[in-house]
């Protein structure tokens, strides 16, 4: 189906003004489908004009526009046009729609802890049309008023409150203007725990079979979503408009959350079953305080167009941590921040996929779908803190509460929110926007400590003069002995902190993660940081270091056993629980796999499961530093008698007797080594036969080594079309485990033929996921970069498949790279 285009939005909106839209849901209609009533009351600038209907249905009824039928059989690729327009206008449809399996759409799971079903809308983007008809684009927004009919034993839930009006019906109150996006119902038998806070009427709501978890949650959650009510209200000067505030942890959901007003979406693996460390705790409820951000920043007041998204994201994503850090508990956000975000971008902007952070082209909703990435959020963040740096916070402040008022209920763009700024400020930034904003390329900050100076590398590629404001700072025998502030406008900036140094001093640029930019350190201070590092006091300076380190890797700078050197010395002693989990994450999800030899890497493996061993031992019972101990050593260890008493619910640390999760990581590394079959898999699964153990069990089947294993794993993937999304992650995450490169081989050309086919029935939101994960990144040869280039040539592969075999092919280029340099 084509995908709208900017300029076809543009002439639909000057065209139309949607007055309200009126939908009527029956969901009581069987596991395939649902039908769908839609009213849509609009007027027309141009009388007698012409536009068309989004609708993509499996049998559309009827279409009558002013009383007038409109031929059905005239629906073309999700689209119906209307000729003769009046100056006031209504449209009525009644269509079938397909409940999806994709996560787009309304998303229809079964949860076979106890086979109830589980309905949820995700209407991102353009998937609002397979769910009513309607003029799908973020700028028609309009008030919904919803009806639903559901089995008795259901709830519903949606943006507006809702009410049973006899038994299986439900009503919700009339909303806001939305953009179709924003638009959700979620249906089901769900477990519920309500609150309120400050007149806003409160629900957190998951699957029946999680109401122990959710019970044992939810006054977690509850919490700060109080405390972030508290502190966005003060902020902003603008109470929360969208009535009750309900947060839904709903199944194989493709996004983190999103952000629909007053219903917003969770993947309910954070509805944590099973033991939670700190920074999984933190990094919930920095997602629903980004979530919450939304409800200002994207719901009250939209982008007008998708190249404006970082309007959206950027904001959602500086906001959810400077929230944390001044609300709750998590004072260590930013440290998080570093670690699981600051990577993520970095990554994306070596990319050459790389875009500017604003402006983008966007010239179809398609296109705009490939940038929601690490430049979008974490990027955007960074640029958000250091145009705070440039004019100082009481004046963002203001601009930002300025523009929120003048737009509320509507629209905004890059324009209007710098317009705002910029009056609030008094300060002209057309040049810092020039640089920030519309140009991408990250910078290079170095130490010249002979000459006393900062440098400021520009990329060649993307020129532009961006002035940066951070500290520098030095630690020696475990104590900071100078931080200093530096403003940064040229390519050679002096610092008298840095003249006479002694060689036992590691120095940093920034130190304290201010600014977007690779941080390369100076020959002296990389030769310290193996020893050191642990020394260091400041948790966010290890965090700027330790992504120093990865970026070094990447880019092919620094030595990966530099950084199996430095894990092993430092890693053991590390405090800070967002560093001690990324860290290891980093390095066995990405270091030793793809960057090592295949020799190398079972004594790098070693030495990741000898620090976790170390930690486990150590550790306070029950903590955070012990649980991610035995998750890394479970995954990491060779040592079969553990790992089966482990997988069997034998001999667990504490805190983990009953937890289901991690007994799964234990069957995966048996799986992986060929130490356990398939009969042993399933009977794990028999004892854990949930959605999260079912996809556990699909990822161990998919990670045994054996020609015949690989076999049925990969079609499975590629070619059972009644997998979902989370099912097909889940053979993805798993196949490519096996160290077995001769068996694995023929799957690279597999799947450049097999996974931009899928197109034919995977959503592309889903699809780009499943692109990504079943990339043969292990195959780090040349032969496989030929056959990515090769297939990146064609026209049959779609924008999203494209977007991910890119970026996946930088990545690989990269360990090529890196294997050349340092074999």
């Amino acid at each position: 189906m084509p995908s709208l285009t900017r300029a076809e939005a543009r002439l639909r909106s000057e065209l139309l003004t949607v007055e309200r839209m009126e939908v009527d849901l029956d969901l009581d209609r069987g596991p395939e489908t649902f039908h769908s009533r839609t009213r849509i009351s609009f007027s027309c600038s141009d009388p007698g004009a012409s536009t068309f209907v989004d609708v993509k249905s499996v049998e559309l009824r009827s279409l009558v526009l002013n009383g007038e039928a409109v031929d059905v059989a005239t629906l073309d690729d999700g689209r119906v046009q209307l000729h003769g327009l009046a100056a006031e206008n209504v449209l009525e449809c009644e269509a079938v729609m397909a409940y999806s399996r994709d996560g787009q759409g309304l998303h229809r799971a079964v949860d076979p802890a106890d086979d109830r079903p589980y309905v949820y809308g995700h209407l991102f983007l353009d998937a609002a049309p397979r769910v009513f008809a309607c003029f799908d684009q973020p700028d028609l927004k309009a008030p919904y008023a919803i009806t639903v009919k559901a089995p008795q034993d259901w709830t519903v839930i949606g943006n507006g409150a809702a009410t049973s009006t006899a038994p299986g019906q439900w009503e919700l109150a009339e909303t806001r203007p939305l953009a179709t996006y924003f638009v959700t119902v979620c249906a089901g038998p769900y477990a519920s725990v309500r609150a309120e806070h400050d007149g806003i009427p409160l629900g957190i709501h998951a699957r029946a079979s999680l109401a122990d978890a959710l019970e044992r949650e939810a006054p977690q959650i509850l919490e700060v979503t109080r405390q972030g009510f508290d502190y966005y209200h003060s902020l902003f000067g603008i109470r929360y408009p969208f009535g009750e505030y309900h947060q839904v942890f709903v199944p194989e959901f493709n996004a983190g959350a999103m952000e629909n007003p007053g219903c917003v979406t969770f993947r309910d693996t954070m509805m944590f079953r099973g033991a939670a460390t700190h920074d999984e705790v933190l990094a919930r409820s920095n997602t629903v305080t980004h979530e919450m951000a939304h409800m200002w920043f994207g719901d009250l007041v939209t982008m007008q167009w998708w190249d404006d998204l970082w309007l959206n994201e950027s904001f959602a994503e500086y906001m959810a941590h400077r929230s944390c850090v001044a609300a709750t508990e998590f004072t260590d956000a930013w440290v998080d921040s570093t670690m699981a975000r600051k990577v993520w971008g970095y990554a994306a902007e070596r990319t050459p996929s790389t875009h500017p952070v604003a402006g983008g082209a966007a010239l179809d909703a398609a296109a705009a779908l490939q940038d929601f990435d690490g430049i979008s959020y974490a990027k955007g963040a960074a640029v958000l803190r250091q145009l705070i740096e440039h004019i100082g916070d009481d004046a963002f402040v203001a601009g930002v509460s300025a523009y929120l008022r003048e737009h509320s209920y509507g629209n905004g763009t890059l324009a209007d929110f710098i317009g705002s700024i910029e009056r609030a400020s008094g300060t002209d930034l057309q040049d810092w926007v020039r640089a920030w904003l519309l140009t991408a390329g990250v910078d290079v900050l170095a130490v010249d400590r002979a000459a006393g100076v900062v440098e400021r590398v520009v990329p060649e590629r993307f020129p532009a003069d961006r002035p940066h404001t951070f500290d520098v700072a030095g630690f020696a025998e475990g104590a900071e002995v100078f931080r200093v502030g530096v403003t940064v406008t040229d390519d050679r900036t002096e610092v008298d902190a840095l003249r006479d140094l002694s060689d036992d001093v590691l120095v940093l640029p920034n130190a304290a993660d201010l600014t977007w930019a690779t941080v390369t350190l100076d020959p002296v201070s990389a030769s310290l940081v193996p020893a050191r590092l642990a020394t260091v006091p400041d948790a966010q300076a290890r965090a700027v270091t330790w992504v120093a380190l990865l970026d070094g890797v990447c880019l092919g700078a620094l030595d990966p056993r530099v950084v199996v050197d430095t894990f092993g010395r430092a890693w053991p002693h590390e405090p800070n629980e967002s560093v001690l989990n990324r860290v290891a994450l980093n390095l066995v999800g990405k270091v030793v796999p793809a960057f090592l030899q295949l020799g190398e890497r079972e004594d790098a493996t070693r030495t990741v499961a000898t620090a976790a061993a170390g930690v486990l031992d150590a550790a306070e019972p029950g903590s955070t530093r012990a649980l991610v101990a035995a998750r890394y050593l479970a995954r990491t260890t060779d040592d079969e008698q553990r790992l089966r008493a482990w997988a069997e619910g034998r001999e667990r640390p504490a805190g983990l007797e009953d937890d289901s999760d991690f007994g799964w990581i234990a069957v995966r590394n048996l799986a992986a080594r060929g130490l356990v079959d398939s009969d042993f898999v399933e009977s794990v699964r028999a004892g854990d036969d949930t959605l999260q153990g079912r996809l556990a069990a699909l990822q161990a089947l998919a990670a045994r080594p054996g020609a015949e294993s690989k076999a049925w794993a990969w079609e499975q993937l590629t070619a059972n079309r009644e997998r979902s999304n989370y099912e097909l992650n889940a053979l993805a995450q798993g196949f490519w485990q096996a160290s077995q490169d001769d068996v694995l081989r023929p799957y690279a050309e597999r799947y450049v033929a097999d996974v931009p086919a899928m197109s034919a029935w995977v959503g592309e939101d889903a699809l780009a996921r499943v692109a990504t994960l079943s990339f043969p990144w292990v195959l780090v040869e040349p032969a496989t970069a030929e056959l990515v280039d090769a297939a990146l040539e064609r026209d049959d592969v779609s924008a999203a498949v494209r977007r991910s075999m890119v970026d996946a092919r930088s990545e690989l280029g990269e360990a090529l790279r890196s294997r050349a340099r340092f074999a």
